[in-house]
């Protein structure tokens, strides 16, 4: 199913630049969590996890020029 875009190319390069950042970070604590230098707990996997999918959802927004967000009604400044 075709998506129309709904952000412009500023706000195509943030949601990259946005989930490369977070996908990087998700992938240094998931690192941190196995070298068993972070404690194991909901807190820790759960931020991890929510890091790997935000980032993947930023990632493929920036890709297509869909934003959830807009798609919903919900007014972005970027």
């Amino acid at each position: 199913m075709a998506r129309e875009c709904n952000i412009d190319a500023r706000g195509k390069f943030v949601r990259l630049l946005g989930g490369t950042f977070s996908l990087a970070f998700g992938l240094v604590l998931a690192t941190l969590l196995l070298l068993g230098i972070l404690t194991t707990n909901w807190l820790t996997i759960s931020s991890v996890i929510g890091l790997f999918f935000g980032g993947a959802l930023g990632i493929y927004e920036g890709r297509s020029g869909w934003c959830v967000a807009r798609a919903m009604g919900i007014w972005t400044p970027i």
